[in-house]
């Protein structure tokens, strides 16, 4: 890791937001429209986000038709990388928000993608 993906990581890692976003995604791929209802954020706010920590590196991203997905990086990510994530998860495991955020995203999860994202983009 040189200094400028240093810099990009401490840059991802500053904001509650995103360490919120990226320990979400430790349960799995989830769609933007998923975390945007997660965070109750505009869609907009939500995807800047998530730019932020994917030019980090600390998420990837696919697109599926009209639908973006994100996810932690696989095994192929650097071990800084990883172990920035592993940082994050075993420092905030007890934490109360990130416990709520992990009930309501199980409710988010058994919803209709589909359906929750028709219904974002009508509002």
């Amino acid at each position: 890791m040189n200094m400028r993906e240093f810099m990009a990581v401490t840059k991802a890692l500053a904001d509650e937001n995103r360490v919120r976003m990226l320990l979400a995604l430790t349960a799995g791929e989830l769609c933007v429209c998923q975390i945007t209802e997660l965070f109750g954020l505009a869609a907009s706010t939500t995807s800047k986000h998530l730019s932020i920590l994917y030019r980090a590196r600390l998420v990837d991203s696919r697109k599926d038709g009209r639908w973006i997905y994100y996810a932690l990086p696989g095994k192929s990510a650097p071990a800084a990388t990883r172990e920035a994530i592993r940082w994050v998860e075993k420092a905030l495991v007890e934490d109360p928000r990130i416990a709520e955020d992990t009930a309501r995203l199980k409710k988010i999860l058994a919803m209709d993608p589909v359906e929750l994202c028709k219904r974002q983009c009508r509002n």
